[in-house]
């Protein structure tokens, strides 16, 4: 099955306000009909890097089965950490990245692998606020969460 997963974070007061994310699903089926998932969430104090990995996380973890995935995303943090292989590279060295500095957001990294493992994912870059359809709903969703009333703690913040 081959899906196109496009994604968007958003952070008010980054990195110490409440942000959310926004994840737009499609997949065609067989008949050519288009069916199409949004998903979002608020957190009351996040990171724009965060929200733009939960955005993907969330993504996947709505697949109930293994998928061909094509991610859009604006965020490069996102897509260059696949695409340039930082992320192979940080794995190598136990999560740590130049210099020997710890990788942020290692519990998202670790949870966005774990919910890659059972597709086939391809990372596209898509420039942000740029009349994409997708994005500029993806960038709705999450900034709608980022200033609703049903915002849930970050928990990778509140260790």
């Amino acid at each position: 099955m081959q899906v196109k997963l496009y994604t968007d974070g958003a952070a008010r007061g980054n990195p110490d306000g409440p942000g959310g994310y926004g994840s737009v699903l499609e997949y065609v089926d067989q008949k050519g009909t288009l069916h199409t998932k949004e998903l979002s969430q608020g957190y009351v104090k996040t990171t724009n890097n965060r929200m733009e990995l939960m955005a993907v996380i969330a993504g996947l973890e709505a697949l109930n089965r293994s998928c061909d995935v094509e991610v859009y995303s604006d965020s490069k943090y996102v897509v260059d950490a696949f695409n340039q292989h930082w992320v192979d590279g940080w794995l190598k060295k136990g999560w740590k990245r130049g210099k020997n500095e710890p990788v942020k957001n290692v519990d998202l990294w670790k949870r966005l692998l774990a919910a890659k493992e059972k597709h086939n994912v391809v990372f596209h870059w898509v420039k942000g606020h740029d009349g994409h359809l997708q994005n500029e709903r993806c960038d709705e969703l999450a900034t709608t969460a980022a200033d609703g009333s049903g915002l849930i703690v970050d928990e990778g913040l509140a260790r």
